[in-house]
Order: structure tokens, then sequence, then C-alpha cells
């Protein structure tokens, strides 16, 4: 099993054939360069080369040279600069530069292997790190916001000109709307990309545990407080803290709050000492905070601190035009998830989605194209795989009426009540207020048998 790949690059053939079979036996592949050029070409066609180790002095361009345009170019590839004359000037430049280690030529072959081995494991890690960090910008990034209407572009681009800063951000919308991938695609577009990204649901718990998990306690504190606990805060040091369901935290620890975001300083419960941090603050809502403030639920100075920068998620109802680009890469996602051969959507299906009126938003039509995909034996999703709720006329924001058929509702009805019979035709004629041979045939004309 081969440790790694390396490219030698020395204008003396004996020497680097002499350090090509040490690195051999010790299971590298190994490929060699009389000089720069040659070396580049080999780098064009092994770009997954671990380690590069040149001597300072070649025809053309030297070793110092190619140090710094590998760093450039393959930023994963390590660089090992070998000489015969070495010089503390040439050393110096050759760290500075990003050179992972000088050292001469003659020094004895196990602390070249040692050596090597530290470079192509740090090239190794470095290679993986970048590959997660891809696969996170790619996974929490503004590209993979759905939608190409006004209402979401606009908000987009108001994220993308304050992600860059260290700016508070208020993100409202309602629930299911996507506020955690806003704020996880502008701490991803910001500064503190490298840094933690740290997540909480302030509704999710009680005053005192929320307060231990803000900012963490001091062992003995109280009786269960064995050792001492970093708080979220201090997890999320140089990076992003975000806030979920702000509106729900409690009024008195509104005012801690409060006092982080105005000097980055807290107290530990039960610690005498202020803790220093460095964190940027996003937070997120479903509720009208300052109506929630009016009416003094909400601390009016934590709001306005909070809403330095506000960013409105609009409900799915609001961008209609978006659904069926945001259903099609549903169904393409929930295809590959259940190993469906599912293509597209029979027109009435995408006319329902776009009539109804999604109070769960983008989370609820996940949910939805999932659900059908699981049913579904066909290539193309029917309307008949939609759950019932979704044809009921809806009392919503934009007050739009069911508009489908009389008899599409007596179907949707019918169904409705077989499901809630378990399948027992007498119990639903019963419930119907119909006769069973009239159950019978309208099952029939509606293809329920």
């Amino acid at each position: 099993m081969m440790k790694g790949s390396i490219l030698i690059i020395d204008d003396e053939e004996t020497l680097r054939g002499a350090l090509s079979r040490i690195l051999e036996l010790e299971s590298y592949k190994v490929f060699q360069a009389g000089d720069a050029r040659q070396g580049y070409l080999i780098l064009e066609h092994q770009p997954e080369l671990n380690l590069v180790i040149t001597d300072v002095r070649l025809p053309g361009e030297s070793g110092l040279q190619i140090l710094e345009k590998v760093k450039k170019l393959y930023p994963y590839c390590e660089v090992i600069v070998l000489t015969a004359y070495g010089t503390i000037q040439d050393g110096v430049h050759a760290m500075k530069a990003g050179a992972f280690d000088y050292i001469t030529k003659g020094d004895g072959d196990d602390q070249i292997i040692v050596t090597v081995e530290r470079a192509v494991e740090k090239s190794r890690m470095q290679r993986r790190i970048i590959e997660l960090e891809k696969r996170l910008k790619t996974r929490y990034s503004f590209d993979k916001i759905l939608g190409s209407s006004r209402a979401i572009r606009e908000s987009i681009l108001l994220a993308e000109k304050v992600a860059p800063t260290d700016s508070t951000v208020l993100l409202e919308g309602e629930t299911g709307t996507g506020k955690e991938l806003f704020a996880q695609s502008i701490h991803n577009a910001s500064p503190r990309k490298s840094k933690p990204f740290v997540a909480v649901n302030c509704s999710a718990f009680p005053k005192e545990l929320l307060e231990s998990e803000l900012f963490g306690y001091k062992k003995g504190s109280f009786t269960s407080a064995v050792t001492d606990k970093k708080g979220l805060f201090e997890e999320a040091n140089e990076g992003t803290l975000f806030l979920d369901e702000i509106g729900e935290m409690n009024y008195e620890l509104q005012a801690k709050l409060l006092r982080v975001l105005e000097d980055q300083t807290f107290t530990k419960i039960g610690d005498t000492r202020q803790t220093q941090v460095n964190v940027r603050i996003l937070a997120a809502t479903n509720l009208d905070l300052l109506k929630e403030a009016h009416n003094e639920k909400f601390r009016p100075d934590l709001y306005y601190r909070l809403s330095v920068f506000k960013i409105r998620i609009p409900a799915l109802r609001e961008r209609i035009e978006d659904v069926e680009e945001m259903a099609q890469y549903f169904i393409r996602f929930y295809s590959m998830k259940t190993n469906k051969q599912v293509t597209g959507m029979d027109p009435a299906f995408l006319a329902q989605l776009k009539r109804y009126d999604w109070p769960g938003n983008t989370r609820e039509m996940k949910n939805i194209i999932e659900r059908t995909l699981i049913l579904t034996e066909k290539e193309i999703l029917t309307p008949d795989l939609l759950p019932y709720e979704m044809f009921i006329p809806q009392q919503t924001a934009s007050s739009e009426d069911f508009d489908g058929s009389m008899e599409e509702l007596e179907k949707l009805h019918i169904r409705k009540i077989l499901t809630l019979a378990k399948g027992n035709k007498t119990k639903a004629a019963e419930r119907l207020g119909i006769g069973i041979p009239t159950l019978y045939r309208k099952m029939k004309k509606y293809g329920l048998e």
C-alpha cells in the first residue's frame, strides 16, 4: 500500500535516483524531474501529489521559486527544500514562503525519511480539511437557497451584503422558511468561516438550563455541577453563535444577553470573574419582536441591539413562482434517497402545489415530496399521492378559496372518510350519510376502489 506520492526535482541525476530508491523502499510513489519545467509538467498530470522535494540551485527557476509557485497552485502539497549549500538567508526565505522544512544534503537517510513522513501526513490532513471545507461551503452557501423570485433574491442580496461584516443580524420569518440555512450561509461567507458555527434553539430549554447552556458554569455552583462547563458563547469564540427562536428567551435572561452584545463579556453561573469572548451573533424569530417589546414580553433595548440589520425571509406562499423549481429539486434529491426512478410531476400535481397555502413553508414541502416519493410506484407524481389536507379550503393570509371542482372536493372527502374508517365501507357510508350502494358507485366513479 502506497503511503503517498512525491516529486523530486534535482539536476543531479545520481543523487535524485538514490533518494528516489530510498523513498520507494518506504512505499512511496516517486516521480523525478531535472528542472522546474519538467517538474511543473509532472504536477499538471499528477495534481494529487503530497510532497515536492526540490533542490535550491537548479537550471532555470530556483527551488525557492518552485516553492512559491507550488504553494500558490497546490496549497495541500508540502515542499521540502534540499540544498548542498545551506545559508541562513535561504532557510529563512524558504520557511517564510511555506516550506515544510529546509534540510542540507548529506543528512542521514533516517532524518530525511522521518521528515518526509511528517510532510506527507500534513499534506493528507490538509487535503481532508480542504475537501471538508468545500463540501460545507457547497452545502451551506447562498447558491443552495432555492428560488429565483424577486422576494427571495432580495433577501439573499441583503444577506450577501452583511455577511463580510461583524454586524448582528436578525432573521425574521415564519417557521420552515429556512432561517438557519440563511444563518449558516452568512457565516460561511464571512471572515469567520473557518471558526465554529454554533446554533441553539432558545425555545428548547427552560430559563435556568438555557442560561447554563449559553454561559456555562463553575464547579459547585449548584448540586449537579461536578465540573466546570464551557457555555456555547465560549464554544463559538472567534466564530458565530446562532440564536434561533430568540423571541422565546426568558425576559430576565435577555438582560444578560444584551450585556454580551454590548461588550462581549459575561459571567458564568457561580463565577465571580468575567469571561471575554469574540462572537458574532445571528438571531432568528417567527414573532414580531417589536410588537412583543410593546407588550413588554421582549426587551426593547435588546430588540434594537439585535435588529442592527434585519432580513425578512419570505413565506413560500409569497413566492409561488419558486414552487416548481423547489419541487423539482426535492424530487431529484428524494429519488436518489429512496432509489426511485421518478422523473417529474403531473400538471395537476404541480397545480395543487401552487394552489396550496404552505403553512409549514419549505420544510413542509420537503416532507410532502419525500412522502409522495415513498408512496409512488410510477415515474410521474400524481395528485392522489398528496395528503388530503392539501385540498381543504384554507383561511390564509391571501384569503384564497379552494378553486377545485365540487367533484374533486367530494372525491377527497370520501377518501378521507374511508381512511378514518380504516377501509370499512359500512362505517364510511354511515359517516357520509349515504347508502352502501351509493358509496360503491362513487368509489368506482372516482377510482377509489
